[in-house]
């Protein structure tokens, strides 16, 4: 498999979101085959666990910690955590958000401090994103960083 279709297993996942916020996927990949996919929904799917889903405003930042839904990278790194622990250590997330229209959102840079301390503990190597100038992959660990700084 080649990067654009990681990419679009991650947009296979989007589609599936239950969020009303925001459509987001996510695949983890390790030696070319995907061991945990996710998406963005209230826990366990279910209605009984939704709450109010809205971006709040710390300062001039947005902070994606206080949703309601568990985020897709969440979900994907659970997904290969209970299904395939023995390959998590050095594979890569790919992460993508649809618009209302299914079309890929360019991503901005890391500003989820939740989802880059799960997966750089998860022993992640690598986050990709679909970003202006195309699919980027980041170490984990500056991926982290750099969603840290963002709240600075």
């Amino acid at each position: 498999m080649e990067t654009e279709q990681y990419m679009q297993l991650a947009v296979d996942q989007a589609k599936q979101a239950l969020c009303r916020y925001s459509k987001c996927g996510a695949v983890v990949i390790k030696d070319g085959e995907p061991i945990g996919r996710g998406y963005n929904a209230p826990p366990r799917n279910s209605e009984d666990h939704r709450g109010s889903c809205r971006a709040e405003l710390v300062s001039d930042k947005m902070v994606h910690d206080c949703a309601h839904c568990v985020h897709a990278e969440w979900r994907a790194i659970s997904d290969a955590l209970r299904n395939n622990p023995d390959k998590v250590e050095g594979s890569t997330l790919f992460f993508v958000r649809l618009d209302e229209e299914g079309n890929i959102l360019k991503s901005e840079a890391p500003h989820c401090t939740v989802c880059s301390r799960l997966a750089l503990d998860s022993g992640i190597a690598g986050f990709a994103l679909w970003q202006e100038d195309g699919i980027r992959s980041y170490p984990t660990g500056e991926f982290n960083r750099w969603s840290k700084e963002h709240f600075n």
